[in-house]
């Protein structure tokens, strides 16, 4: 990593912040929405929001690749192999964007070894952002208020608190719940479900639908930040620069 993991998060922030300002700014103002060749949903604010996180993160460490999910959608994928490379998603959300219920998130994470050592996850319309490196601790900054952040410890039998996607809830997170015995859940849409789980209000975040690197890896380095993991549906741990940047299932957790 050629800046500290402290400076380089100080300058994400910031980098982050200015992609939400620019977000909110079409939030206010109402956005055009268009559909991608998947026939997934995009506006002006993903594309304006990863217009000034590339431009920022080429001048901060231009010499590591950056995976954004606009640019790929255009076809711009850069070869990444074994080096570090950022996941950029602008605006995870869309569809919460659009629909103006505010959990949407800006998510920068930096990926070395196929794990992520490092994110941010900016929701703008909240005013709360998350950021933290492996080995340095997480933070929360929530209304101008700045906190470290851990997860909770494993509460008694029975006491386990899942958090589960807002839209794309299925079948089969709801039988891993009653499998596990856990009744109790929060719902929340994009990165937010990782910041849950990071900051203790809940235990557990199991995803078995389809989602892209992008929309893990900043929320993934937070939890790991601050003490918790995720591994694969089968307990594995769970990797990036797979194929295509898809996803698998997963079990975001605060403990094992």
């Amino acid at each position: 990593m050629p800046v500290a993991p402290d400076r380089l998060l100080e300058a994400l922030v910031e980098l982050a912040d200015a992609a939400g300002r620019e977000i909110m700014r079409h939030y206010a103002l109402g956005t055009e929405v268009m559909e991608k060749a998947d026939k997934s949903p995009v506006t002006v604010a993903d594309e304006a929001g990863e217009a000034i996180i590339l431009d920022g993160l080429r001048r901060l460490t231009p010499e590591i690749p950056v995976v954004a999910e606009e640019a790929v959608a255009k076809g711009d994928i850069p070869t990444v192999g074994d080096q570090p490379f950022w996941l950029v998603d602008p605006l995870d959300g869309t569809k919460e964007f659009i629909q103006k219920r505010g959990e949407f998130t800006v998510n920068i994470g930096l990926v070395e070894g196929q794990v992520p050592v490092l994110g941010v996850v900016l929701a703008p319309a909240i005013d709360t952002a998350w950021w933290g490196a492996v080995g340095h601790g997480a933070t929360r900054r929530k209304a101008g208020v700045i906190e470290a952040i851990r997860v909770r410890e494993a509460p008694g039998p029975g006491g386990l608190v899942a958090v589960a996607s807002r839209s794309h809830r299925d079948a089969e997170t709801d039988a891993w719940l009653d499998a596990h015995g856990i009744t109790e859940t929060i719902s929340c849409g994009s990165s937010l479900k990782f910041c849950a789980v990071a900051e203790g209000r809940a235990d557990v975040y199991p995803r078995f639908g389809p989602t892209m690197e992008w929309d893990t890896a900043a929320g993934h380095a937070v939890l790991r930040a601050a003490g918790g993991e995720v591994v694969t549906t089968e307990g594995l741990p769970f990797r990036y620069t797979k194929p295509d940047f898809r996803n698998g299932g997963f079990i975001a957790r605060a403990h094992g």
